[in-house]
């Protein structure tokens, strides 16, 4: 007993040194404790600010992807905005070219005309001109001789029905089509005298109650030849009235094209109609042929 109280009986000084060791150990592993928490917390916050940008990275990533997966869908070349020339990799000099010749109130007629006029390079002309569609008043002289040859031809000896000039049929004329009636016949004639004139063949869907497949046996008999002189109105000058006398452009229309010009100052391209409320974007290429800016 007393060789194992021995072990425990010490000096005064040896008492001293062994609290200042214990408090030694204490204040260091006190220490390595804050600092392991205050690494650790440090860490957390790293992380989730990593996390942040992370997920913004995978968002960004994920968009790339759609974007490099979403196909290109036909398109007038004649109605590029600046932003559908960025999209498409045209530089703003090549824009500003396409715009100049298109404020002169003339239309790119083909591809190689596309490239005269905005000197792009071959290899982004061959990207995006698959996605050209020019519409037929677009490359109406060329349309004008094929059709022209066409009758020729057909007056032949070949015995075939000879295409005829859609502006000068007859209500009689057109109720040969089968599929078209007195009624839709004579309402033809009533939309073409309202339009001054068919300008395009597409203008025989816009008429009420014409079904696509009737429309499509007719313009095998029936084509635009001679399309009527316009004189176009200006859609930043117009007032309602003057917009709501086209057949295309309701007043409530009319009025929202004015609203939106008084609101947002004058139209720059005919693209920017596709912010006005209620705009027949579908139809934007037959609007196109009876106004300007």
């Amino acid at each position: 007993m007393k060789w194992f109280r021995s072990h425990f009986e010490y000096t005064k000084q040896q008492r001293s040194g062994i609290f200042f060791l214990l408090l030694v150990i204490v204040v260091l592993l006190v220490s390595y404790a804050l600092l392991r928490w205050n690494s650790e917390s440090t860490g957390n916050s790293s992380f989730t600010v990593d996390k942040q940008l992370q997920r913004q990275f995978d968002s960004l990533k994920l968009a790339s992807k759609k974007e490099e997966k979403r196909q290109l869908k036909p398109f007038n070349p004649n109605f590029i905005s600046d932003f559908k020339g960025y999209v498409l990799g045209m530089s703003p000099e090549e824009i500003d070219r396409l715009h100049s010749f298109r404020k002169e109130d003339r239309y790119v007629r083909s591809v190689q005309e596309f490239q005269r006029v905005t000197q792009v390079s071959d290899a982004l002309l061959q990207q995006i001109s698959p996605f050209f569609r020019f519409p037929e008043w677009g490359n109406s002289e060329t349309k004008r001789a094929s059709f022209k040859d066409k009758n020729k031809k057909n007056n032949g000896a070949d015995g075939d029905v000879a295409v005829r000039d859609l502006n000068t049929a007859t209500a009689s004329d057109l109720a040969s089509i089968n599929g078209i009636g007195q009624v839709l016949s004579t309402r033809i004639v009533k939309f073409r005298d309202r339009l001054g004139g068919f300008l395009v063949n597409e203008q025989l869907y816009d008429v009420y109650g014409l079904e696509p497949l009737v429309v499509e046996r007719a313009l095998k008999v029936f084509q635009v030849f001679d399309p009527p002189d316009v004189e176009k109105i200006n859609i930043n000058t117009a007032s309602v009235n003057e917009l709501a006398d086209l057949v295309y452009i309701s007043y409530d229309l009319a009025n929202n094209i004015v609203d939106y010009r008084e609101g947002n100052g004058t139209y720059t391209s005919f693209d920017n109609l596709f912010n006005v409320e209620g705009f027949p974007v579908n139809k934007i290429d037959r609007i196109a042929l009876y106004l300007s800016y």
